[in-house]
């Protein structure tokens, strides 16, 4: 579906003006097609915005990338936002971030109310059989990509055993995790800044596409200008979005009530996502399942299986985790069962991506007012670095649940534990697809449960 007739615009001149009905078509279709994952989703925005439609150059596409990077959230949402900000003001930014969200949180919804009544089928029991082996080696494939690409010398090793041990040993939370990990590199980019400059995306490599929309020397929009009046505006307006439902909920349900709690607590989450999703999973789980049981460990694989294989942000997998809790807890009453999950899901994507929008809007001028690359990252290279203990603990817990399902003094699953070395070497030896692998794995699983 071409948006605008970019095939009559010369590399020497930008492409038509785009209206905001064009880009919201487009913003339309990325929402159904942008599987993959961050990287993923990333890659096919610089395809359309950049490469192909030349809405955006390369080095101002980058130099927003880098500061979604250090925010707290999904980057890929936070750069739909942000281009959609920049070319249509609010309305732009808020059409392209949610239309990143929506069609994943519709999408979610079916596949969760498919599972809940089918989910005991020996077909979809066989199938979920060989696909959550399959999610340890996409965990282990994550902690392996983002290892590789993070800790490039001794200091940043010792943080990531250090996170790895402080959570799986000493059970220390997630946040202090974070908070921790922050203050090492806050200090050691001070001593060693040699030791911390990781994690960026560089603007000094960036190609030449012909000339853009918003080129590199395009003036800042006037909506896209520093303005601390604009700036305390939207910051009121985004905190009254959040305390508004919070004092709602609060106030007409209580605050040990299920909503009301969900609230809460994914308000906290959306604030601690450093790092991508696998990062704040841990976390997600320790809250959703020990502390909460909005739903059990088997049923929290399956939900990130379901995550891997819809099309938005990994984090979504939040969305299974409220239509689970809110369908068990029975939230608005035992003949409301699809009304209360429904409801569930989409209270617990509003708070984990309301902050994202607060982000863009607020920053965004902020990050406008300079080109240059953005400064003082060695706290977000620590606490990646950190992130990478944190996603092999999680790797460590769907092993345990997975291949001893009855626990220790129970039997091991020998044919779990070989298809779950069988994807891991699919995709970090053979670097296949996940989705390919999913496949795979999901149809090796119904063959053993119904054959062997």
């Amino acid at each position: 579906m071409s948006l605008q007739n970019s095939s009559h615009a010369t590399s020497e001149h930008p492409p038509s003006t785009i209206s905001l009905w064009q880009a919201t078509i487009f913003w339309w279709k990325l929402g159904w097609i942008s599987f993959g994952g961050p990287a993923g989703q990333i890659a096919i925005m610089h395809q359309e915005c950049v490469v192909k439609h030349r809405w955006i150059s390369e080095r101002r596409f980058l130099h927003a990338l880098n500061y979604c990077m250090l925010l707290p959230g999904p980057e890929a949402q936070q750069l739909a936002t942000y281009i959609g900000w920049l070319m249509h003001k609010s309305w732009g930014g808020v059409i392209a971030g949610l239309l990143f969200v929506l069609p994943s949180l519709a999408i979610i919804i079916v596949l969760s109310w498919i599972y809940i009544q089918y989910g005991e089928l020996p077909l979809v029991a066989g199938l979920f059989y060989g696909i959550k082996p399959a999610v340890i080696a996409i965990v282990l494939h994550a902690a392996y990509r983002i290892g590789t690409r993070t800790l490039s010398n001794k200091i940043l090793i010792v943080i990531a055993i250090s996170s790895f041990t402080a959570i799986f040993v000493a059970q220390i939370p997630f946040p202090f995790i974070v908070i921790s990990a922050a203050i090492i590199g806050l200090i050691g980019g001070r001593i060693r800044p040699e030791s911390f400059n990781a994690g960026m995306h560089s603007n000094s490599n960036t190609h030449d596409y012909g000339t853009a929309l918003i080129d590199d020397y395009t003036p800042t929009p006037a909506h896209a200008q520093l303005s601390s009046v604009k700036m305390f505006k939207v910051i009121t307006l985004g905190v009254m979005l959040w305390a508004v439902p919070m004092i709602l909920l609060t106030t007409l349900l209580t605050w040990e009530h299920t909503f009301t709690q969900m609230g809460w607590f994914f308000s906290k989450v959306a604030l601690l996502t450093f790092g991508g999703a696998y990062a704040v999973l841990p976390y997600v789980y320790q809250g959703a399942v020990e502390t909460y049981a909005w739903l059990t460990p088997l049923q929290m694989i399956d939900g990130l299986a379901l995550g891997e294989t819809t099309p938005g942000p990994l984090i979504m997998v939040v969305a299974f985790v409220g239509f689970m809790g809110g369908h068990i807890h029975q939230t608005l009453g035992s003949d409301l069962l699809f009304l209360s999950a429904v409801s569930a899901a989409c209270l617990v994507t509003w708070f984990t991506f309301l902050p994202s929008f607060i982000f863009i809007f607020a920053g965004g001028p902020l990050i406008e007012s300079t080109h240059g690359d953005i400064r003082f990252t060695a706290p977000l290279t620590a606490i990646t670095a950190a992130v990478v203990g944190v996603i092999v603990n999680l790797a460590c817990f769907f092993a345990y649940h997975v291949l001893w399902s009855d626990g220790f003094t129970g039997s091991f699953d020998f044919r779990a534990a070989i298809l779950t070395m069988a994807a891991a070497l699919a995709l970090i030896v053979y670097k296949q697809n996940i989705m390919r692998v999913i496949f795979f794995s999901a149809t090796l699983g119904l063959i053993i449960q119904t054959i062997l």
